[in-house]
C-alpha cells in the first residue's frame, strides 16, 4: 500500500490570496512519482498555534509531512519558533547555519543583518537541511510517528532543497509497489483528451488515469499499482504506450519537458535555423524558445513588427497586401514569413498576425482571429485560427499553435 504523506504550506500572504500556493502541487506530485499517496495538501496562516494544532493532526494521519513558508527572518516568520514550542523543546544556534548566512551576505557585497541571525535557530535534535542557493536553511524532525521537513517558500529553493535533502531521506518510505508516468499534451482539451482514454482503467486493472489542465496544456499521469516494484513499473509501461496510441502526436513529451524545448530540440535535431515576425504575440514565441537553454543555436531573430510601417520596413510587406487585405490576413501572414526569411536567411520563418482584444474586432475579423505562417525552401503555409478568450489567451494559444506548426515541420 502506498505510504500516506501531507503537505503543509504556511504563510499569510497564501491564505490571503497574496501569493499562488505552487509549493504544495510541485511537493505532491514528487511525493507521487515516489510511492506515496498524499492525503491532505494544508494551508494556514502564519500562526504559533495553528502550525502546532496542523502538525499534531497530520503527524497522526501521515508517514511523512513536507512543510514550507515561514523560515524568513522577519518577525512574522514564527514557524521554526512554533514548531519548537509543539516538541516542548528550546531554539539552539547552529553554527555552520550561521556561516553559510554570513558568507552569502558577503559575496553579495553587503553586512548580514542581525535579524537574519534566527535562521540559524532550529529545535533542539533537528537535523539542519543546506541551502545552496538561499540564507534560509531548513530542517527536520519526527513529530509522532512521522518526519516532518521545513523548507522556505521560495519555489527555487524549495525545490533545490527537496531534490537534494528531502529525497534522500523519504526514498526508502515509499510504497515500492506504484510506478507512475506523467504525459504533456498540447492541442486537445481535457474532455477530448478524456474520451479518447476511456476505457484504459477498465483495460488495465491497477492503473488510474488522471489529468491536470495546465493552460494551455493538459498533463496525464498513469499510475500503477501491483504485487511489486517490477510487476507496477512493467504494468505502466504497457499502459503508457496504449495512452500514447491513443493520443498520438499530442503528446510531446515527458514530465520535466516543455513545448517549445521540445520544439527547439527538433530544430536542432534538423539542424535548421529559425527567423520570428511576430504582431498579435509582441515576441511571446520568442520568449517560450529562448526561456529555454540552446535557444542561440538556431534562433537567427525575433521581429516584433507591431505597427504595419515597422511590417514594410523591416519585413517587405507590400502596401497593396496591407491595404488591400489589411494587416490581420493570410495574405500579410505570408509575406511577413516570406520577408522574415529573406532577411535573415533562416531555414525556416515564422510569423503571427491577428487581433488579440479586446477591442479592434469586427464581424468580418472578430477577436481571436488569427494567420500563422510558416516559409520554407517548399514554400510558405498559412493557417487560420479563431481562438476564444482573453487577450492573453489568445497570445498563448496563437503562441502554442506557431510552434505547433514548426514541430510540424520538423516532423516531416
Amino acid at each position: 500500500m502506498p505510504t500516506p504523506a501531507a503537505t503543509l504550506s504556511i504563510g499569510t500572504e497564501l491564505t490571503r490570496g497574496e501569493l499562488v500556493d505552487s509549493n504544495s502541487a510541485t511537493i505532491a506530485a514528487a511525493l507521487t512519482d515516489l510511492g506515496f499517496e498524499v492525503l491532505e495538501k494544508v494551508t494556514i496562516d502564519d500562526d504559533a498555534g495553528r502550525i502546532a494544532t496542523a502538525l499534531e493532526r497530520l503527524s497522526k494521519l501521515a508517514r511523512v509531512i513536507v512543510c514550507t513558508g515561514g523560515l524568513g527572518p522577519t518577525t512574522d516568520d514564527l514557524t521554526t519558533s512554533a514548531v519548537a514550542a509543539f516538541l516542548g523543546v528550546p531554539l539552539e544556534r547552529d553554527e555552520a547555519a550561521l556561516d553559510h548566512i554570513r558568507r552569502r551576505f558577503e559575496r553579495a557585497g553587503r553586512v548580514m543583518s542581525p535579524s537574519n541571525g534566527k535562521q540559524a535557530d532550529f529545535p533542539r535534535g533537528a537535523t539542519v537541511l543546506p541551502n545552496a542557493v538561499g540564507t534560509a536553511c531548513g530542517f527536520a524532525v519526527d513529530v509522532g510517528d512521522a518526519r516532518a521537513f521545513f523548507m522556505p517558500g521560495v519555489p527555487h529553493e524549495m525545490s533545490r532543497m527537496f531534490e537534494e535533502h528531502v529525497v534522500p531521506g523519504i526514498r526508502d518510505l515509499g510504497a515500492s509497489d506504484v510506478a507512475q508516468t506523467r504525459l504533456r499534451t498540447f492541442g486537445l482539451p481535457e474532455s477530448a483528451v478524456g474520451e479518447k482514454l476511456d476505457g484504459v482503467e477498465a483495460a488495465f486493472p491497477g492503473v488510474t488515469i488522471g489529468y491536470r489542465a495546465h493552460f494551455p496544456e493538459i498533463e496525464v499521469k498513469v499510475l500503477a499499482r501491483a504485487a511489486s516494484g517490477v510487476e507496477a513499473r512493467e504494468l505502466c509501461a504497457t499502459a503508457t504506450r496504449e495512452v500514447e496510441s491513443r493520443l498520438g502526436d499530442i503528446v510531446y513529451g515527458g514530465a520535466s519537458d516543455s513545448f517549445a524545448g521540445v520544439v527547439g530540440r527538433a530544430i536542432k535535431l534538423r539542424a535548421w535555423t529559425l527567423a520570428l515576425a511576430e504582431s498579435c504575440t509582441g515576441g511571446l514565441v520568442g520568449h517560450l524558445l529562448t526561456r529555454e537553454p540552446g535557444a542561440s543555436e538556431f534562433l537567427l531573430v525575433d521581429a516584433v513588427t507591431y505597427a504595419n510601417s515597422a511590417k514594410t520596413q523591416f519585413l517587405g510587406v507590400s502596401e497593396d497586401a496591407l491595404r488591400g487585405h489589411g494587416a490581420v490576413s493570410e495574405e500579410v501572414a505570408a509575406e511577413m514569413a516570406e520577408g522574415a526569411r529573406r532577411a535573415s536567411g533562416a531555414d525556416l520563418a515564422l510569423s503571427l498576425t491577428g487581433i488579440a482584444g479586446p477591442s479592434g474586432g469586427t464581424d468580418d475579423k472578430p477577436v481571436g482571429l488569427v494567420y500563422i505562417a510558416l516559409a520554407s525552401d517548399k514554400g510558405t503555409e498559412v493557417r487560420e485560427h479563431r481562438f476564444n478568450g482573453d487577450r492573453s489567451r489568445v497570445q498563448t494559444l496563437a503562441a502554442y499553435a506557431g510552434l505547433a506548426m514548426i514541430r510540424a515541420a520538423c516532423a516531416r
